[in-house]
């Protein structure tokens, strides 16, 4: 893969500052080294948890299960008594005297 020259440089630089602005590529740069510096630390973190996973010849012994914790008695609340449903005036074949 050829390497870039002088002028290359210059006309890839002359297209992003007509593609995206000159306020926006110091943004731009900031952010894509922001973004590598994390990628790296990552990429170091990986390689760490992988040597300490190495290095460990006996697996850590599994914990037992934890028992539930029991519940809290329900406290007692006294039952309402049932709504009374009020009787229609006028009922369809319903009615409150007796025939």
């Amino acid at each position: 893969m050829p390497s870039l020259g002088g002028w290359e440089f210059v006309i890839l630089i002359g297209v992003l500052v007509l593609v995206f602005g000159a306020k926006r590529l110091p943004d731009m740069a900031r952010s894509i080294g922001q973004s590598a510096r994390v990628f790296k630390g990552e990429m170091k973190g990986m390689k760490s948890d992988g040597k300490d996973d190495a290095d460990a010849d006996v697996p850590p012994p599994a914990a037992p299960p934890a028992a539930p914790a029991p519940l809290p008695p329900a406290a007692e609340t006294p039952a309402a008594p049932p709504a009374q449903q009020p009787t229609p005036a006028t009922g369809q074949g319903h009615s409150s005297t007796p025939q």
